[in-house]
């Protein structure tokens, strides 16, 4: 199958029901994953729709991926917490605070968290 020119493939569209346009002037386009995005910098940019359906074709341009920051999240401890933590683990108060904010305020994990690391150090 030979390659089709953009004039005969904007007349077999037609034909085929397809409405295909052009975008102009575009500068960027820009693709956003969970832990990244991706960045289209100049590309060319045909808009098709078919059967009702809008199908957008992205070609070319240079790309560039950019790693995204994950939001710190805030952890609201209580004095109450640190308290329980410290006394259960035997540890102090201000050790108990930075294993509830490692593990993001549970309790529990806190705990074992400090009375693991304990029985480490007494080896």
């Amino acid at each position: 199958m030979r390659p089709l020119s953009p004039r005969e493939f904007r007349r077999l569209a037609k034909r085929l029901g397809i409405k295909v346009e052009e975008l102009k002037d575009v500068e960027k386009v820009s693709i956003v994953l969970s832990d990244k995005v991706i960045e289209i910098i100049n590309p060319s940019v045909s808009v098709m729709t078919v059967s009702g359906n809008t199908i957008y074709q992205v070609v070319g341009g240079e790309i560039k991926e950019v790693e995204r920051e994950k939001p710190v999240e805030e952890i609201e401890i209580s004095e109450e917490d640190i308290q329980l933590v410290a006394e259960q683990a035997g540890v102090s108060l201000e050790e108990a605070k930075m294993a509830l904010m490692e593990t993001k305020g549970d309790l529990a994990k806190a705990i074992m968290l400090l009375t693991s690391r304990k029985a480490q150090l007494s080896q």
